[in-house]
Order: C-alpha cells, then structure tokens, then sequence
C-alpha cells in the first residue's frame, strides 16, 4: 500500500488560527505535519477525525486539547495542559510534559516519554496516562476514572481525593494524598499494567516492580471522623 505524503503546515508563514481550521474541514482524512510550532499555544485542538498529525518541534499551553479519534505525535515539550479534555485517539509527547498533563480527559491514550510537572491526570475521566520519568506533586488529583503509569517517581499528595482511577507506580512516591492507599497488584493488574505498557513502548518493564494506589473510599460520604481529610 502506497505511504500518503504528509501536508505540511508551516507556521512561519502560515497562521496557526489557518492551520487549525484546516484540521477541522469535514471529512478530514491522511497524514500532516506542523513545522516551526516555536512553542505556540493551542497547536492542534479540537481534532475531530482519524487522521495523524506530527508537530515538529516545542509547543506551548493546551496542544491536541479537546483530541476526538486523531493521533497527534510532538517531538518536543509539552506546556500546561496537552491532551487536555481528551475524549479518543492518542497523543505522544516524545519530551517532557508540564503541568496538568491529560486533565478532565474522558478517554484515549496519553503518552510522555519524559517527565510530567505537576497535577498530572487531575480529574482524569477514563483517559489513560503513561509517563516515562516522574510526575509533580497532586498528580492524579480528583482521578475519577483510567489509568496512570508513572515509570519513575511521584511527588507530594499523589491520588488525593481519587475516587475509581487505577496509579501504578515503579518508583518512589513522596506522599500520599488524602483516602490514596496501595494496593494489592492482582493477575488483573498485571495483566492491565502490561497492556498500557506495551502500548507505549515500553514493554520491556517488569510489572512486578511497580505499586498500585487507589482509592480506600473513606471519603465517598461524609463522617465526622474524616473532616480533618477534606
């Protein structure tokens, strides 16, 4: 099968509000390729459609928010808030990531090769998250649903507040947030974890090396005895 030519977009000389429009035309369909994004805000938000876009270079606060069915691939750093409210498709950062990586995000497939600041997957939804280096402190805070994988090391107050999300970590984790509680790694977490990180490429990690962390559920009603946890 013939490899389709990528359209690219410079944004140089083409402006990004232009090239976004483009993105969203109906019936979108083949590969692009934004070059120069000089760590510009908003690259490739709202896509809508299977298509495959590589953003060459740093981008700045909010790229591939919003992402419906599209595979978005940055090779560089992410600003605040990538893959932010993420309902499908995927989107790899092959740098590091700052903060509130994947927040409120519904669904699909979050990867960062590097390192993730803070509040990574804050009130995540269903997305799944896996972040090759470390994360900030309140990562995972008000996780609702998904998954997080964090290769390295967690900061201070990881999981406060979580309700049903799933963390594994293989590292070291600073703190634990309010009701976040290890748990016992079961054939279905193994086989879970395994899964997510075959799917990032990592798959050569040993399950067996990583903790789960999720929720004690002590904080779904409220009891006089926990208010000093609230």
């Amino acid at each position: 099968m013939e490899q389709m030519t990528p359209v690219v977009f410079d944004l140089r000389t083409t402006p990004l509000r232009e090239v976004n429009a483009a993105l969203h035309a109906p019936g979108l369909a083949g590969e692009f390729r934004i070059e120069h994004p000089a760590g510009a805000h908003n690259v490739a938000v709202g896509l809508d459609a299977p298509v495959t876009v590589t953003v060459d270079g740093h981008v700045g606060y909010y790229a591939a928010g919003m992402n419906q069915h599209a595979e978005v691939i940055i090779n560089g750093n992410a600003g605040t808030g990538v893959a932010e409210n993420m309902m499908s498709g995927s989107v790899w950062v092959k740098g590091n990531a700052s903060q509130s990586a994947g927040a409120t995000a519904h669904g699909g497939l979050l990867v960062i090769d590097g390192n993730a600041a803070a509040r990574c997957g804050i009130s995540m939804k269903g997305v799944d998250i896996v972040v090759g280096g470390d994360v900030g402190h309140m990562s995972a805070f008000m996780a609702q649903a998904g998954r997080l994988v964090i290769r390295g090391d967690a900061g201070e107050a990881l999981g406060d507040s979580i309700y049903e999300a799933r963390l594994y970590v293989r590292g070291n984790v600073a703190s634990l947030g309010a009701d976040c509680v290890a748990k016992p790694m079961d054939a279905e977490h193994h086989r879970e974890l395994e899964q997510l990180l075959k799917a990032a490429g990592f798959e050569d990690d040993d399950t067996g090396a990583y903790t789960r962390y999720g929720s004690a559920r002590s904080l779904y009603h409220f009891h006089v005895d926990n208010a000093s946890a609230y």
